[in-house]
């Protein structure tokens, strides 16, 4: 099965400190290494500050321009994680250096469509809905979903370069790392708040287009930050 880990942390995350900025890369290549086996995308964010939110739906959007001030964390991060079961997700997650300072998001993948070609600095459209309107797969609101996405995907055409539905957040968990103890926090989220409900990789020339596109996304709001190349990974 796949999993969508999404690594949250307060910015920045490293400091301004070249070598502390240094070992921190090489703790996530020293990760990279031991799950390579697991690992089937992934890559650091560029800051939140260079990012968008879009609100309003494909209608009426709304863009503004980050940093996103009322998160105490924000995403910083991605992986994609294919394991037997959640336990051994949680336990890949338990490894990712961000858990020690931050946290990671383990949501099962619905459907997984891998990039179909380099992913570079594309960019990563976070799809986030109310915790309460999160619809589980099977269910009509699911389906209308379900076909919006179809019109979305025949309208973006090759400009978007894989993602993923996700499950509803009863089916998520947060892992921290403390003292060296995994400490585990299950959904559902606090009511009322946003919570990740799919993903897109964006593949375009420039963050205008970008907008345009991610601001055809059916999602109450769409999260657009770019990747920053940095991982090696697809």
């Amino acid at each position: 099965m796949h999993y969508f880990a999404l690594l949250l942390s307060s910015e920045p995350a490293a400091s301004g400190d070249p070598e502390e900025y240094a070992a921190q890369m090489a703790e996530f290549h020293e990760f990279h290494a031991k799950a390579a086996a697991a690992i089937r995308s992934g890559d650091a964010l560029t800051p939140s500050a260079t990012g968008v939110r879009i609100t309003g739906g494909p209608d009426t959007p709304t863009v503004t321009d980050g940093p996103f001030a009322e998160s105490a964390e924000v995403a910083c991060g991605y992986y994609v994680f294919e394991a037997e079961n959640l336990d051994d997700a949680l336990a890949l997650a338990r490894d990712v250096p961000v858990a020690k300072f931050g946290a990671v998001e383990i949501w099962p993948m619905v459907d997984y469509f891998p990039p179909a070609k380099p992913v570079g600095t594309s960019w990563l459209a976070l799809l986030l809905e109310p915790a309460d309107r999160a619809p589980a797969p099977g269910t009509p609101e699911w389906e209308q979903g379900i076909a919006a996405h179809e019109r979305f995907g025949a309208t973006a055409g090759d400009r978007t370069n894989g993602g993923a539905p996700l499950h509803p957040p009863s089916r998520a968990t947060t892992v921290r790392v403390r003292d060296g103890e995994m400490l585990l926090t299950d959904g559902p989220y606090v009511e009322g708040a946003e919570v990740a409900n799919g993903y897109y990789i964006i593949d375009v020339e420039d963050r205008d287009e970008a907008v345009k596109i991610a601001s055809m996304i059916p999602a109450t709001t769409v999260e657009l930050r770019q990747f920053m190349g940095v991982s090696g990974l697809q």
